[in-house]
């Protein structure tokens, strides 16, 4: 029988089993799998894509929460404030969401507290002759004539203004010791304001911040006294003011450092206050005064506040405003344009910010706007 042979065999040959059937009148049809892959791939394509849609619709709102929480708080960084600072500087009165305007009101809980930190300081500073300071300048060749030739500034920041600045009776010499000793002080705190401000724009540069970054830019709210974690606000407020303007209010307010204030409080800019402790003015009743002027341990705590002040107080907003606006169109900050705007520091209003432009002007003061601080070393602290 051909079965027997067939079989017999050690492979089974399908084709010849296959011939046979069919001449024995069978039918041989290959049998069709259901679910084979080639016939129903569009079936499977389209059951898969239907389930990936209902699965990234379940999950998106998942998605978009977790990313909230991974960027930044949206009132400490806030990419539109940049579009803000821009309408403000364009005189447009441009308000934040609780419709206060920006660089309005002030926090004054904190305003002071790294100034203050200046007295808790202890210190065994001593008050030098203006014979010994003079004679320090000499041996460390600090003058303003190399200052002004090559914009660079010795590190000798002073802690005291001599007690004989009254003695002193070349105007000229006064006015130069005077100059040399609050320089530093004032290009020291620019350069802080400098670096803040460098610091601030990196980080608004960035999509998110580190922990690190949160706690300083709250920290530089505390200082600038901005409501709100308003950055347009912080932004207009945390810059420099021009070393010309700074001395010769200076130079105003103390009369060359010769007045009780600068000599007996290290008040260098005549600011008043109402609480704490400050320096009574002579000839006024006292039932009647209200007020003190500031008193500081050192002076670079006078020249900080005085910063601070110009920065976060309602009545320089113009100033700040007009400082922006220089910035913006990337001019050099001019202290002749920007003292017209200081007329509410003094009572005398526009007549005081006349005297101050001429105090810049008669004496070249702008000649120290672009100078630098040289770095300070050990051997020069140690003379200190």
């Amino acid at each position: 029988m051909p079965f027997i042979k067939i079989f017999n065999k050690k492979k089974i040959n399908l084709s010849v089993i296959k011939k046979i059937l069919l001449e024995r009148g069978f039918t041989v049809k290959k049998k069709k799998n259901f679910f084979n892959f080639d016939n129903l791939k569009s079936f499977y394509y389209t059951g898969i894509c239907s389930v990936l849609f209902i699965l990234l619709s379940f999950l998106l709102p998942y998605s978009l929460n977790f990313k909230k929480d991974l960027v930044v708080s949206k009132d400490i960084v806030l990419n539109k404030s940049k579009e803000n600072f821009q309408k403000v500087l364009e005189g447009k009165p441009i308000k934040n969401k609780k419709n206060e305007k920006i660089d309005d009101g002030l926090d004054i809980k904190n305003l002071f507290e790294d100034i203050f930190s200046f007295e808790q300081v202890p210190t065994d500073t001593v008050r030098l002759s203006a014979a010994t300071i003079k004679q320090l300048f000499k041996e460390t060749n600090y003058n303003l004539d190399d200052v002004r030739k090559k914009g660079l500034v010795k590190p000798i920041k002073l802690s005291l203004l001599p007690g004989e600045m009254k003695k002193i009776e070349s105007t000229k010499k006064k006015k130069n010791l005077f100059i040399q000793i609050v320089l530093p002080l004032i290009i020291e705190e620019n350069n802080r304001i400098k670096l803040d401000r460098k610091k601030l724009f990196a980080i608004l540069n960035r999509s998110n911040n580190t922990n690190a970054e949160k706690k300083w830019l709250n920290l530089k709210f505390k200082q600038y006294g901005v409501l709100k974690k308003d950055l347009s606000t912080l932004k207009i407020r945390m810059d420099e003011v021009p070393i010309s303007l700074a001395i010769a209010q200076a130079a105003k307010e103390t009369g060359w450092g010769t007045s009780r204030f600068a000599i007996e409080g290290n008040a260098l800019f005549g600011q008043w206050t109402w609480s704490g402790e400050g320096i009574k003015p002579a000839g006024i009743d006292t039932d009647d005064a209200t007020h003190k002027v500031m008193k500081f341990k050192v002076l670079k705590a006078s020249v900080r506040a005085y910063q601070r002040n110009l920065n976060t107080h309602g009545s320089y907003r113009k100033f700040r405003s007009a400082r922006a606006e220089m910035r913006d169109n990337n001019e050099e900050l001019d202290s002749l344009i920007l003292a017209d705007y200081l007329d509410k520091y003094a009572a005398t209003g526009k007549e005081y910010t006349v005297i101050i432009k001429k105090i810049i002007e008669q004496n070249n003061l702008k000649d120290f706007d672009k100078v630098k601080l040289l770095p300070s070393s050990i051997q020069l602290k140690n003379l200190i």
